[in-house]
């Protein structure tokens, strides 16, 4: 009898430390508000990824957070001293996940994929690719691009193994993505979650990472969950391992939680609410100028985010030099601005402090989001432009169908966004005509602003003038209103006992390089 009690607690015992060992090896992260709804992960064709791209693929370069690039895919790069010609060394021995391998080739198949795509501006500079052998490549240009470096690290800039991409065509990316990053893709529901299992030949690791090897967890889930406080809760009951991005206005509860650990780096994001320039009342330049300075910058930073952050008063985060512009263009919360305005505009208060113009209401449609933080902000927005006579109606969108609803282009008139990025090129994005409805959510299209985009995307020479063309750029739209800037978040990583973060994260975000390096905590 006690020979048999013995054995049962030895193997309770040993199905015990079965199961955790099971738990160490795979881990759950939660994506919420700002990353859920990618649709695809193919990066070729996408306009919204998200963080688990980075670890499916690798780039040829990857930037770290002082700007500076490191190879990934790419062992060494050199530029011709005219600019118009690149060499890249490619790494040895790299196979994507079904074996094919990774070289020159693939390279050159790779570039010609982008024409047509929305993401054709990102290789717009480059001639032709000729193959110097089985791990050299050359880019010959069209013109010199200074930013060829930055579009390279860039998660669009993610390379896809040709034969699987040509043969599944529109699926590619949704039933399979193949790469040669630490993770292979083993399922994805759009909207819902991923699941990752562990390339175990992985050796393609920047210097980012101190791990170079395969990851540490052979089994990652990424699930989607654009209601923060949800989110919060499974990182609390220990549903999930690490939140990837905290909303800002969870940070001082998630700081008093002694049981849940925080890292915060430098933000790269902005939050702003675009303009829909092709609607009424909206043509009107004047109540594009109203409704932008009607924004109260520093209330929402108190109110909403507990003063973490900075607001922001340009379209791009203050650590680029592009957003240091002229002060006569910076755009912060001036009411008494706002309602001049609107008066010279002839809107003028009705009974009920809504301004009305040839017996029309000043009534618009203000679009958020579903989640958390977009609902709060767009009430705060709603209230706000209340003050200065302005009706804004809120609806919520389900952030897998709001960019559908965008190409739309008349079914909005005001939004609450942001986005992520560290390079100027950002407001040709968002804001150049041939990409009106999506991204161009603003659908702003001006003869001088395109003019100006031009110069800044294609004729700078060096970074210096692209530097002073993108910030020309810049100043004429901050000029013409096509939205209002509301806030710069920072960037922030919740996680539970389960896992180990590295204290310092390598990279311009929390992406793949860093994610090699975090560990099951026993």
């Amino acid at each position: 009898m006690k020979t048999m009690m013995k054995g049962s607690i030895l193997a309770l015992g040993l199905s015990a430390l079965a199961t955790t060992t099971a738990l160490a090896q795979e881990a759950t992260f939660v994506m919420t508000a700002r990353l859920v709804g990618a649709p695809t992960y193919n990066p070729i064709k996408a306009t919204k990824l998200n963080t688990a791209t980075t670890l499916i693929y690798d780039r040829l370069v990857v930037q770290d957070a002082d700007q500076s690039f490191h190879g990934q895919l790419a062992t060494s790069w050199e530029s011709s001293p005219d600019g118009m010609l690149w060499t890249f060394k490619l790494k040895p021995g790299v196979k994507f996940h079904n074996g094919e391998p990774f070289n020159a080739k693939t390279i050159e198949w790779w570039v010609p994929q982008f024409k047509g795509t929305e993401n054709a501006f990102t290789v717009a500079a480059i001639d032709k690719v000729e193959v110097v052998d089985d791990l050299t490549v050359r880019f010959h240009m069209k013109q010199p691009d200074p930013n060829l470096l930055f579009n390279l690290a860039s998660s669009f800039m993610s390379v896809p193994e040709p034969k699987s991409y040509e043969a599944l065509g529109d699926k590619f990316g949704v039933t399979e993505a193949i790469g040669t990053g630490p993770y292979k893709l083993q399922q994805f529901t759009v909207g819902q979650q991923t699941v990752l299992v562990r390339n175990d030949d992985y050796k393609s690791a920047s210097d980012l990472s101190k791990n170079q090897g395969p990851a540490k967890f052979k089994k990652l889930t990424f699930r989607e969950i654009g209601e923060e406080s949800t989110a919060y809760l499974e990182l609390k009951t220990g549903g999930a391992d690490l939140l990837v991005n905290v909303p800002t206005d969870f940070l001082p509860r998630i700081q008093a939680d002694k049981a849940v650990k925080l890292v915060t780096i430098p933000g790269n994001e902005v939050v702003y609410m675009p303009i829909n320039t092709s609607v009424e009342p909206f043509t009107d330049i004047k109540v594009r100028e109203a409704t932008a300075f009607a924004i109260n910058q520093k209330e929402i930073l108190a109110s909403l985010y507990g003063g973490n952050g900075a607001v922001a008063d340009t379209f791009l985060i203050s650590s680029l030099k592009e957003s240091q512009v002229d002060p006569k263009y910076k755009i912060s919360y001036d009411p008494e601005r706002s309602k001049k305005v609107l008066d010279a505009a002839g809107w003028k208060p009705g009974q009920d402090g809504i301004r009305v113009k040839d017996g029309k209401r000043l009534e618009v449609k203000l679009w958020a989001q579903n989640g958390t933080e977009f609902k709060r902000l767009a009430e705060i927005v709603q209230a706000q432009l209340k003050a200065v006579g302005v009706q804004a109606d809120i609806s919520i969108v389900d952030a897998g169908s709001i960019n559908a609803q965008y190409r739309k282009k008349t079914e909005h008139q005001l939004a609450v966004r942001s986005y992520q990025w560290t390079n100027a090129d950002i407001v040709d994005w968002f804001f150049a005509a041939k990409r009106a409805g999506y991204p161009n959510v603003s659908m702003f299209n001006d003869p001088e602003a395109e003019k100006l985009n031009d110069i800044a995307m294609n004729k700078s020479k060096t970074w210096d003038e692209r530097v002073v063309n993108f910030t020309k750029y810049h100043e004429y739209v901050l000029s013409q209103y096509p939205f209002a800037p509301i806030y710069q978040p920072v960037q922030s990583v919740a996680y539970g006992k389960r896992v180990v973060v590295p204290e310092t994260i390598r990279g311009t975000g929390f992406y793949g390089p860093t994610m090699l390096d975090i560990a099951p905590a026993n």
